[in-house]
């Protein structure tokens, strides 16, 4: 990884071994960072007071390599990224102002993607996942993981069934408890559809009578105004003298056929207002036929501005125009038989619910019954991986039981609660020594005793559920003396088969990684590109004497430092 401008860290690369690294400095020197910005690679949130301060932006960039065809690989591809000789090339820049930008593989793409990514790669432990480990959800979350389809399959039925089992319980509560309501709602519809009946108004209607309105209330002078169009055009019968445009045109007409023959430009003419004679006769004969048909009946105007005003009453109680109130009718009807139906819904979501709350209980004891099988399994697992983290007396179990429930489902032949993940409460029980009874973890365990808990869990589901990397953050926090020593070895006993990366403090820890990262910084107070560095012989033991005793040059911090590097490479 490449990290700029993040935290104390002004511009630092940081190579982890394929194997155990173990990054160790000063408290505050910035290793924390090394562990934020992974976390920035693999999605984690973007916190502008991450930025350095005077610097615009924060950059982390990495290079994870894998192998073609794997999962993260192709999910990669699919979002048009491209694997550098079967590396993927990932970076995150977070601005001083907030905002986030990630690339994968030369490719812009959203932050979300890298979260998808990192469920695939990396799987990274602090002490608030040790913390995380106390709470009861997140017990049975690690259980349900171990057991693997054993649980996952009927766990998806049986959340398929508890969705459509709330959903059918809101609407039967709602059609329960406000019946009231909807029957004040279906008075109201009734009403309404009775008055729109009553008026039995048909689409388009009250723009017709509207134009009908504006016709009647002026029909004298549209009368007189076509009257005085036809004389114009046809003449007047009361006044033989007079001239009008049809007289004119067809003296025109007839002049220019006397001699059309003579110029084929003038025949064009004389057709052409031939036409307008012919259009002129046409128009005189609408407009004596619209004066004619033209109704002034003041009986007529009052009918209709009557029913204008039976439509009006509509449109201002149901819509906007007559259109809208036939829609509304329309949706009224089909609400109201919603509505009327109400006791045939009522006996049919009963039934629904019932047969759904018998399945849920079927389905409850099926993830009983496999998470119980599992738990055995996954416990005996742990316990026996605390044998090799010098708690070779402690017993780990689970408890997996279930609250009686009146209102619940059938398990067991008892009313039990439910939840969306089943009936089951699902707590991790620790046995330090013999003869201890077994106690929630969060009661019986010692800060030690968690850490070491937290690494067998993860120690197991490497082994069944396994990702390419590790990234373990102080979860030695409380452990000393043989019991780091046993967590050093058992990191290094991961690291043949996955890639661990551990940020600590105990030099027990440190002395059996492969490769053991110093993050230093400067006198000014930032961590630069040399400040992070790779320690090798002598260098080595003289950050481990730092950590064993505070004092680099102390010969007894000296010898043990060696004794622990000897110890580390017999064992591998």
């Amino acid at each position: 990884m490449r990290i700029r401008s993040l935290g104390v860290i002004d511009d630092a690369v940081v190579e982890l071994s394929p194997g155990f690294t173990a990054v160790t400095g000063e408290t505050g020197a910035g290793k924390t960072m090394v562990v934020t910005s992974l976390g920035l690679l693999l999605g984690g949130r973007a916190d502008p007071a991450l930025v350095r301060i005077g610097s615009e932006k924060a950059l982390v960039e990495g290079r994870v390599t894998m192998p073609p065809g794997t999962s993260a690989a192709v999910r990669a591809e699919e979002a048009g990224a491209e694997l550098d000789d079967g590396a993927l090339l990932i970076s995150r820049t977070v601005s001083a102002e907030g905002r986030s930008r990630a690339h994968v593989g030369g490719r812009s793409v959203p932050v979300g993607l890298l979260v998808e990514l990192a469920d695939d790669l990396v799987a990274v432990h602090g002490q608030t996942d040790q913390q995380g480990l106390l709470k009861l959800n997140r017990q049975r979350q690690a259980l349900d993981r171990y057991a693997g389809d054993g649980v996952a399959v009927p766990l998806v039925k049986y959340g398929e069934a508890y969705r459509r089992l709330r959903a059918v319980a809101v609407e039967l509560e709602e059609i329960v408890t406000r019946a009231r309501e909807r029957a004040q709602e279906a008075d109201m519809l009734r009403y309404g559809l009775d008055e729109i009946a009553g008026v039995e108004p048909r689409a388009g209607e009250d723009v017709e009578l509207a134009e009908e309105a504006e016709r009647l209330g002026h029909a004298e002078a549209l009368a007189s105004a076509a009257t005085a169009a036809h004389a114009a055009l046809a003449g007047n019968p009361e006044d033989p003298e007079g001239i009008d445009a049809a007289t004119l045109v067809a003296g025109a007409h007839r002049a220019l056929e006397a001699v059309r023959s003579h110029d084929p430009a003038l025949a064009a003419l004389a057709d052409r207002i031939g036409e307008i004679g012919i259009l002129l006769g046409d128009a005189a004969g609408e407009l004596a036929g619209y004066a004619d048909d033209l109704d002034a009946d003041p009986l007529r105007l009052a009918a209709v501005e009557e029913r204008r005003a039976a439509l009006t009453a509509l449109t201002r109680k149901y819509g906007e125009d007559i259109e809208a109130v036939l829609a509304w009718a329309e949706q009224g009807a089909a609400r109201l038989t919603q509505l009327d139906g109400d006791d045939e819904r009522i006996e049919e979501l009963t039934a629904e619910r019932d047969a759904l709350r018998a399945e849920l209980g079927g389905l409850a004891q099926a993830l009983t019954d496999a998470r119980t099988e599992a738990a055995e399994r996954f416990a005996a697992a742990v316990t026996a991986e605390l044998g090799s983290l010098a708690m070779p007396h402690a017993r780990v179990s689970f408890a997996i039981r279930q609250t009686e429930d009146p209102e619940g489902v059938e398990v067991g032949g008892r009313a039990v609660a439910y939840g969306p993940s089943g009936a089951d409460e699902v707590e991790l029980l620790l046995a330090p020594h013999p003869g201890a009874p077994p106690r929630p973890i969060a009661k019986g365990a010692s800060g030690g005793e968690l850490s070491r808990v937290m690494l067998a869990v993860e120690v197991v589901f490497a082994g069944t559920d396994p990702v390419p990397t590790y990234l373990f953050d102080e979860v030695d926090a409380g452990v000393g003396g043989k019991a780091a020593v046993e967590i050093g070895r058992r990191l290094a006993k991961l690291a043949k088969s996955a890639q661990v990366v551990v940020v600590t403090h105990l030099p027990q820890v440190a002395a059996f990684a492969d490769r053991q990262l110093l993050v230093e910084k400067t006198n000014d107070g930032t961590v630069t590109r040399s400040g992070v560095k790779v320690l090798e012989g002598e260098e080595r033991v003289r950050e481990l004497s730092r950590m064993l005793a505070g004092q680099e040059d102390s010969e007894t911090a000296r010898a043990h430092a060696e004794e622990l590097l000897a110890t580390a490479r017999a064992d591998n």
